[in-house]
């Protein structure tokens, strides 16, 4: 069983780090299930305070990802459309055959959000930096959280991997 465990929490810990640059999942969230996974072991002793301390770190990460962007958008005055725009754009960035898409592909999808918005282009241009800006933020933000927690789990699991096997 702690062998399916931290199996089973390693792909939590990949999920964790794809959805810190995709939008649909949950980053730092399904980072600390694979750690809370591997605690679930009977080899890992358990320790709660290490847990509730990541997952509230993962939950203010997750919270922020939804509140960064709207801050960057609306301080360089874009709109809802800019923010729609953006998570449309990085979609289309991750499945296009470009080089430098993820990053390309927010910024064109803010923008071109802004402009169906009728913002002029000079409001549209600086509305889509701030709402790439802030998408930027917030990927680099939960790509931290599910880097240090993937590092987390490669140093426990390592420590107890004679107990797990």
């Amino acid at each position: 069983m702690d062998i399916l465990l931290a199996c089973l929490g390693l792909l939590f810990m990949f999920m964790g780090l794809i959805g810190s640059f995709l939008p649909i999942l949950p980053g730092p969230p399904l980072s600390w299930i694979g750690l809370l996974l591997l605690y679930l072991t009977n080899a890992v002793p358990d320790d709660w305070t290490f847990l509730l301390v990541t997952l509230a770190i993962a939950l203010l990460v997750f919270a922020l990802d939804y509140i960064i962007p709207a801050i960057g958008t609306k301080r360089f005055g874009g709109t809802k459309a800019g923010m729609i725009g953006t998570s449309i754009g990085l979609l289309v960035g991750i499945l296009a055959p470009i080089p430098g898409g993820i990053i390309i592909g927010p910024f064109v999808g803010a923008l071109i959000g802004e402009l169906i918005n009728k913002a002029d282009s000079q409001t549209a241009l600086k509305a889509a930096f701030g709402s790439f800006l802030g998408f930027i933020t917030g990927t680099f933000l939960k790509f931290i959280v599910a880097i240090i927690y993937f590092g987390l789990f490669i140093n426990m699991f390592w420590e107890y991997k004679n107990i797990i096997f």
